[in-house]
């Protein structure tokens, strides 16, 4: 019997494939022929879906967007009380940058490009205002319950967490040598994890 060709199946499965080629050899030394041969596609059908090698890269870019977008979402912090919203956000954005690791290797490589693909992607600034919203929905009702300070914008507030959550995985192994630590390691992971919840309440505190 003939398997049912499931196109957008197909192109989750480039695009995931994709997504670890781009992050371990960045857009210029990525080869197009290494994740047709990895995928259950032909190299033809990879053009035929995304264009070219920039326009695969530019839908890995705007899917890993969209993803850390979407669970932030599914989170529903909007049921819970601001600092534990906050807490849960936090720790979130952590656990996602811990794990997800091709996602903070395609960032880097991207701002190293000075953005120059993301700024193609229609839909790019209208996706990211999603976390925007969330966070400034929790410092309204923080400040409204009298725990958080009400001088924080909540663009600043994100930079701050995405900031303190991504350095210790993008720049891991330079630390690592510098210093003998290791950030993924289990000890300081936790301490770690612990360090920044504790920095980002601490920081919107009343």
């Amino acid at each position: 019997m003939k398997r049912k060709y499931d196109p957008e199946l197909t192109k989750r499965n480039i695009i995931e494939i994709a997504t670890a080629e781009f992050a371990a050899m960045g857009l210029s030394g990525a080869r197009v022929d290494a994740i047709a041969e990895r995928t259950s596609t032909t190299k033809r059908m990879l053009y035929y879906y995304f264009g070219s090698k920039e326009g695969l890269y530019e839908a890995v870019i705007d899917e890993a967007y969209g993803k850390i977008r979407a669970l932030e979402q599914a989170l529903r912090l909007e049921a819970m009380e601001p600092r534990e919203g906050l807490c849960r956000l936090v720790e979130f954005t952590f656990d996602f940058h811990d794990t997800q690791r091709d996602f903070v290797q395609l960032i880097a490589g991207e701002n190293i490009s000075g953005g120059t693909h993301a700024e193609h992607l229609k839909a790019f600034k209208a996706r990211n205002s999603s976390v925007v919203k969330t966070i400034s929905n929790l410092i309204g009702r923080g400040i409204a319950a009298k725990v958080f300070r009400d001088d924080v914008e909540p663009v600043d507030l994100h930079l701050m967490i995405s900031s303190l959550c991504f350095y210790r995985v993008s720049n891991r192994h330079t630390f690592a040598m510098a210093f003998g630590r290791d950030p993924a390691g289990p000890r300081l992971r936790v301490r770690h994890r612990a360090m920044i919840v504790d920095t980002i309440l601490r920081f919107m505190a009343r």
